[in-house]
């Protein structure tokens, strides 16, 4: 083996209290109990999944919006380095010659290995749901400019956020099913029939950061949280949470995980460039961003405009809230590893799985980030 680990080890389906993991090249091929004629010594580290983020836009000052090689280079390091070993790189609503712009800049990171593939967040949503994505921008769904940004993306666009009740919303998620891109709701006012139907419609129904940018549910009024909820309790669905205790409460992501289970939510930081940065001001692809006690909010406004946190931050904040750490740590490998279609790759720590590992102290703050058996 050319690498050999011990410690705690939580992976999507155990909490091994003191185990050893082996990798031999890219793989893994060894998890089991550690025993005293073990020449590791025992240690308080433990071992987690490569982490795998469905939503990012950027990090560490740098914004995969930008269309720029150097800024997703800069933004996926960023957070590479905290653990997340497979980044979605997003694309936020712009003029769809921006859009392209970005969505090529993300191809081109892809292939280099530094994204595992691209979300386009937008421009089919709704003006009053809008959030922190330009009203200025918005489209009605347009197959035309669909399929740009899907032969922009060259193969790796594999998700698009559409509001389901927008006319032509059906028609767009059918060519996205066609060229297998995974058509999510969000930034949506749907009636919870319509939010339900449409995820029930897809091979693999998504939902885009439950809570944001839909209306509050009533009990007179279900809306696309109760019909995302709806759709993920039988299995026709995954649903976002941003865990970071400003998007969606502590007490809420423990309510949805209770209710779901963890093979139904998937953490994500929905993180611009501010993550991980000081206070101050930035850019969300055309918005500017006022960042304050680590909150960005749009300059004009009081809209959240995207996270600041790294997804091994949202682990460690909802373990420290009580919450199961196996739970906690599949819905942020391998349950978005499943979304991708890279669960039989990547997302847990498994004798033949890819060497995606990320070793913490007890508190679960990196220590040590490994990608493909290489230490990053």
């Amino acid at each position: 083996m050319t690498l050999v680990l011990r410690g705690r080890v939580v992976t999507g389906d155990a909490d091994l209290p003191d185990a050893v993991v082996g990798v031999e090249g890219e793989r893994i091929v060894l998890v089991r109990p550690a025993t005293v004629a073990d020449e590791e010594p025992a240690t308080d580290q433990v071992i987690v999944p490569g982490l795998v983020d469905l939503h990012c836009h950027g990090g560490g000052g740098a914004s995969f919006t930008a269309g720029e090689a150097a800024q997703v280079e800069q933004g996926a390091r960023h957070h590479l380095a905290q653990g997340t070993t497979s980044l979605v790189g997003s694309a936020v609503t712009d003029t769809p010659e921006a859009m392209l712009r970005a969505v090529t800049a993300m191809a081109d990171g892809v292939e280099t290995g530094l994204l595992a593939a691209i979300h386009a967040e937008g421009p089919f949503l709704s003006a009053a749901r809008c959030g922190a994505q330009d009203p200025a921008h918005l489209r009605t769904p347009d197959l035309a400019l669909t399929e740009e940004l899907v032969a922009a993306g060259r193969g790796h666009l594999r998700m698009m956020t559409v509001a389901p009740e927008l006319p032509g919303a059906d028609e767009v998620a059918a060519l996205l099913t066609s060229l297998g891109v995974v058509a999510a709701v969000g930034h949506t006012e749907a009636d919870a029939r319509t939010t339900e139907r449409f995820l029930r419609a897809q091979p693999r129904g998504h939902v885009t950061h439950l809570f944001n940018g839909m209306p509050p549910t009533h009990h007179r009024d279900a809306g696309p949280v109760a019909g995302s909820l709806a759709a993920a309790a039988a299995g026709a669905a995954v649903v976002e949470l941003i865990g970071d205790g400003v998007h969606v409460a502590d007490d809420m992501v423990s309510v949805i995980l209770r209710v779901l289970g963890a093979g139904r939510v998937a953490l994500t930081t929905d993180a611009m460039a501010a993550a991980g940065m000081p206070d101050g001001d930035y850019l969300l692809g055309p918005q500017r961003v006022r960042v304050e006690h680590g909150v960005a909010r749009l300059g004009a406004g009081d809209s959240i405009a995207g996270g600041t946190s790294r997804l091994l931050d949202i682990v460690r904040r909802q373990v420290s809230a009580g919450l199961d750490p196996v739970t906690v740590v599949a819905s942020a490998s391998s349950v978005p590893a499943s979304v991708l279609g890279l669960d039989d790759e990547l997302g847990a720590i498994r004798a033949g799985l890819r060497a995606d590992l990320v070793v913490t102290d007890r508190d679960l703050r990196p220590l040590m980030v490994i990608r493909a058996g290489a230490r990053v």
